[in-house]
């Protein structure tokens, strides 16, 4: 498929999804996630990438970041469209403005990334309030829901309680301060 120059494509809950790429604060958000990342997984076997379809049952995601084998062949799908959700360790999405950006994030690939397993889902949202981090932990398949949700606003630290970015802090060097 053809997409207009920023626009990307993503099968979400088995519909067709096209969206403008994000504005600077989302991609300031995600240079400075993806650097602390890095660091934070530097000595590891896992390494944090983007750009990548993550395809599951039929559903294909780029989410904005996400932990996966710093070596992930064994992971690649048979067609070579990108990678197996079974292999992603964590996501991390930075909602982008509009009804049908918010929605996606916060409610669709909630759901998608509960429904593959993903152990941790991080979301980034500079659209809630005054801004909000939401960690969300131990997926439910059955029920595309998680068991632990924890929320909290920009200005506040939040630390991953689990998985291989255990201990990974995402406080304002990140979000930046409560806004508003």
């Amino acid at each position: 498929m053809e997409l207009p120059e920023g626009y990307r494509a993503e099968i979400i809950e088995g519909a067709l999804e096209v969206s403008p790429t994000g504005r600077y604060s989302h991609s300031q958000i995600i240079f400075l996630l993806r650097e602390a990342l890095r660091d934070h997984l530097r000595r590891g076997d896992l390494a944090v990438r983007s750009g990548t379809n993550v395809i599951h049952e039929g559903s294909a995601w780029v989410p904005d970041l996400f932990v996966v084998a710093r070596d992930p062949e064994r992971y690649v799908t048979d067609d070579g469209l990108g990678l197996v959700a079974a292999g992603v360790r964590a996501v991390f999405e930075v909602t982008s403005p509009g009804k049908r950006s918010l929605e996606r994030d916060r409610v669709k690939k909630r759901r998608e990334y509960a429904r593959a397993g993903i152990p941790v889902y991080v979301l980034i949202d500079d659209y809630d309030g005054q801004g909000a981090v939401t960690l969300l932990t131990g997926p439910r398949p059955d029920t595309a829901d998680w068991e632990d949700v924890h929320r909290v606003p920009y200005g506040t630290e939040v630390t991953v309680p689990e998985g291989p970015a255990k201990g990974f802090v995402i406080g304002e060097a990140i979000t930046g301060p409560k806004r508003g």
